[in-house]
């Protein structure tokens, strides 16, 4: 079989490897867009230190889940003067680097109303003008800082909208575990979750290949050995650099396979019950293992490299897991019904995600 892979992110690792920004920047004008604590922990007096002159504003308000009602008022300020920057620079967690995915797509008139028109077809778009995007994550889990993927919520409408274009990869990614020490002991679970929901989502996956596998296959392993012992001990650099190393081979497996059932299934857990991301893209893991074991013999061989040979062996593995860090599996855990729990389900399927589950292509 012809298989291809592709990931244009220039990408910079290791403890310390933010003193490259200015490096990546090459002198370009930027603007940094990061999360409400960043300051008070120093890292906004941290970047203004690193790039001096070159830096044109701070916007540091960023929200959980960033949401149209937020995020109009701060695109159509952003792009009020459309050459007042050259960059951006997105340092924080999923929602800092969504939201500045989400800045960098300029509209003909400049206003964030036609974007979310344009999201609304689901349709590929060609911006009018297009910012350069350096990503430097703080967590461990979101991987997008090597996809070209973000999410745009609408709580009040019960509605997300997915932006994905040629436009919207990063230029460059800076990992750098240093960055990652203070994040609460919560939102490094969910976010090496989300990891973990990643790698596994991309092997189950109907666009798997053997380089995705090679990346997703050795985060999953790194995660499920990591997280647990990073919990009890935070502030060890080696297992947070291990971790951020596990989360950004998860990003590169998925950047070319996109997301799968578990990930569909979350998006209507967040918006309906209020789940944080990281655990409800998680707490299905080995329920969906199940409907995926089996449908294919070559991605049970993928499935059995990280679990074995043995289905019943694999999901207790899971749940174990998962249940280790405080995370429980069930949709009854979250106030779901049985019935709700299977229509859920069923729309997860039907759903763009969904479809790239290899169970519902063996179903099919």
């Amino acid at each position: 079989m012809i298989h291809s892979y592709h990931n244009p992110v220039s990408i910079h690792c290791g403890t310390g490897s933010l003193e490259l920004l200015p490096q990546v920047l090459r002198g370009r004008r930027a603007v940094v867009v990061t999360f409400p604590e960043a300051r008070a922990l120093g890292l906004v007096a941290r970047l203004e230190a690193l790039l001096g002159a070159d830096l044109v504003a701070v916007i540091e308000d960023i929200q959980p889940n960033p949401d149209v009602a937020q995020l109009e008022g701060l695109y159509n300020s952003f792009w009020s003067d459309p050459d007042a920057c050259d960059a951006i620079v997105a340092v924080g967690g999923g929602s800092a680097i969504d939201t500045a995915k989400a800045l960098m797509v300029g509209t003909a008139n400049c206003q964030f109303g036609s974007l979310v028109g344009l999201l609304a077809t689901g349709m590929p778009f060609t911006p009018a003008r297009v910012k350069s995007l350096i990503a430097v994550p703080t967590t461990a889990g979101t991987g997008s800082e090597v996809t070209p993927w973000a999410t745009i919520w609408d709580a009040r409408n019960q509605k997300k909208y997915s932006l994905h274009l040629d436009a919207t990869w990063p230029e460059a990614a800076i990992i750098d575990a240093s960055l990652m020490l203070s994040v609460p002991l919560g939102t490094t679970v969910s976010t090496g979750l989300d990891a973990l929901s990643h790698a596994l989502e991309s092997v189950w996956n109907v666009n798997a290949n053997p380089i995705s596998d090679t990346y997703a296959i050795s985060a999953a392993e790194d995660i499920l050995e990591t997280l647990p012992a990073l919990i009890h001990n935070a502030s060890d650099i080696m297992l947070r650099e291990r971790m951020a190393m596990a989360a950004l081979k998860a990003g590169l497996a998925f950047s070319n396979t996109k997301t799968a059932l578990a990930h569909s299934i979350s998006y209507e857990m967040t918006l309906r019950h209020g789940l944080p991301h990281g655990i409800a893209c998680s707490f299905t893991l080995p329920m969906v293992l199940e409907k995926a074991w089996a449908c294919c013999p070559e991605r049970d061989r993928a499935l059995q490299r990280l679990f074995g040979p043995s289905l019943p062996v694999a999901q207790d593995r899971l749940r174990d897991f998962l249940q280790g860090l405080g995370v429980k599996t069930e949709f009854a855990d979250y106030g779901v019904s049985n019935d709700e729990a299977d229509a859920i389900i069923a729309r997860a399927m039907d759903g763009a995600r969904g479809k790239n589950f290899i169970g519902a292509m063996y179903a099919a």
